[in-house]
């Protein structure tokens, strides 16, 4: 399925050189963002007070949040918990306050809106068990990348594989780069969404990797600069496809998904959007400057594939 065919291949490397400079700006200054200012955890990370809160009827969570905000919790967290009725409410740890204090003060609060608020549950979270799921995220991050390049080595080619995980880091790297820059919470949806955007670069670099080493195949007469431009020119309608469906579902429950999905959307946005340009500019263009090549790709020996012709644009495939 496509929504339209290019006939004339788009000269993407032209200007790799301008891009990949644009990229390292962009990835230094992130790098620079994650240790000036840090990432603003969540209370998942940093440990805090979480309580479920019912009513008798729908629970108001604006008015709930006023409530909190005027407690002096304006950075709490309320989301909706198993029905209309019932809330979960976080509160991140403050300075001369125990656990018990803020659920007292904030039930009361509560009580004062809407004397038919009842308190559920309390639960403390240590900063041990943050620093626990800190740990772990990391380590799940490391065996993702670990696992990527493991496969593209074997699928492809080292110069590929190196290529793809850069572009997969620089993806990875801007969208955190963007959280603490804006000091946007970070929580466990959101690495959540790191991960996925991860998984999600590394296969729109692959389709264009497979794409490479088919036109390596293919045309005989092209150069390495042509068959790239040539692989990324076939797979723009696919991309347009997958892209387009994915950010109109990420818009969507950034939109409409309330405040428990916003930062989840919003790093999906960033990391689909920086998985397009980096599958392109950063992939692609580093496997040019690794200086991949058709032997590196095609065993020597091999027969001469059917549809090679003087004519580069013969035997094209979109």
């Amino acid at each position: 399925m496509e929504f339209f065919r290019i006939k004339r291949d788009i000269p993407f490397m032209r200007n790799a050189l301008t891009f990949n400079v644009v990229s390292a700006l962009l990835f230094a200054a992130a790098v620079f963002f994650l240790i000036t200012r840090g990432l603003n955890l969540s209370i998942e990370f940093t440990g805090g007070t979480v309580m479920e809160v019912g009513y008798s009827q729908g629970a108001n969570i604006d008015a709930v949040r006023s409530t909190l905000t005027k407690l002096g919790y304006a950075d709490a967290q309320v989301q909706a918990y198993g029905n209309a009725n019932d809330v979960v409410i976080r509160l991140p740890l403050h300075k001369g306050e125990t656990s018990s204090e803020q659920s007292t003060k904030v039930m009361a609060g509560l009580l004062a809106a809407d004397p038919q608020a009842q308190q559920r549950r309390t639960e403390f979270v240590g900063p041990q068990v943050g620093s626990e799921l800190a740990t772990d995220g990391l380590k799940a991050l490391t065996l993702v990348i670990f696992g990527i390049v493991a496969y593209l080595a074997v699928r492809f080619e080292w110069k590929f594989s190196v290529a793809a995980i850069l572009a997969n880091l620089h993806d990875v790297v801007i969208v955190l780069g963007f959280f603490a820059l804006f000091q946007w919470e970070f929580s466990l949806p959101v690495l959540a969404a790191v991960l996925a955007v991860l998984g999600y670069s590394v296969n729109e670099s692959v389709v264009i990797f497979d794409r490479v080493r088919e036109n390596f195949r293919k045309y005989r007469k092209y150069t390495t600069v042509q068959v790239i431009d040539s692989a990324i020119t076939n797979t723009i309608s696919r991309t347009v496809i997958t892209h387009g469906s994915t950010l109109a579902m990420a818009f969507s429950m950034f939109f409409f998904g309330g405040p428990a999905l916003h930062y989840f959307a919003l790093a999906l946005i960033i990391g689909i959007s920086m998985s397009i340009y980096s599958s392109v500019f950063v992939a692609a263009a580093l496997a040019m400057w690794f200086g991949v090549k058709r032997e590196d790709l095609i065993k020597p020996g091999g027969n001469k594939p059917s549809g090679s012709s003087n004519d580069p644009n013969a035997g094209a495939v979109v």
